[in-house]
């Protein structure tokens, strides 16, 4: 039985890293955002938008300890989870987490491509949201370095680079259950 958390901030690879990971572990894969949209049939901005912030950060916590208890699972955590009340404990407890770090240059790239789809970020400009990522990112990165293991993932721009990236943290996670 394992649970394997990926954390790490917006645009860091956790949904394009789980699935292959999953499939490398033969386990099953869960994105948590695509979980919470599916049970309350709305998407997270309009979820964000209708509750506040504040609510939806219960709502994510307590979907997030019902799949904490599902087992051979890759959960794909939002940017923010881990931040909010104990869900980091939660996660480090439940099973494994996985802080999948990128560079702020890389992220920014990534999250410049794909702003348009996150309100949050839609409406700044190249200056703004690079500093926004910067600010944000310093006060994430304490609670993210509190994982079990760590990755540097700035080079996940291709199926074959995704693919050597989900065997190396599934060797990693191997080796860790051998010598529990």
């Amino acid at each position: 039985m394992q649970r394997i958390f990926l954390i790490g901030y917006m645009g860091a690879g956790k949904t394009t890293l789980g699935s292959p990971l999953a499939k490398e572990l033969g386990m099953s894969f869960i994105d948590l955002d695509i979980f919470i949209e599916k049970r309350y049939h709305k998407t997270i901005n309009e979820l964000f938008y209708e509750y506040g912030e504040q609510e939806f950060r219960l709502i994510e916590q307590k979907t997030l300890k019902e799949v904490a208890e599902f087992e051979d699972i890759v959960i794909s955590t939002g940017g923010g989870t881990p931040c909010h009340f104990d869900n980091m404990d939660v996660m480090n407890k439940a099973g494994t987490t996985i802080y999948l770090e990128v560079s702020t240059s890389v992220l920014f790239e990534r999250l410049k491509l794909g702003r348009r789809k996150r309100p949050i970020l839609k409406d700044k400009t190249d200056n703004e949201l690079l500093s926004f990522i910067e600010e944000s990112l310093s006060k994430r990165v304490n609670i993210y370095r509190k994982c079990h293991h760590q990755f540097l993932v700035d080079d996940l721009n291709s199926v074959e680079s995704v693919t050597r990236t989900a065997k190396l943290i599934a060797r990693t996670i191997n080796e860790r259950v051998k010598r529990s």
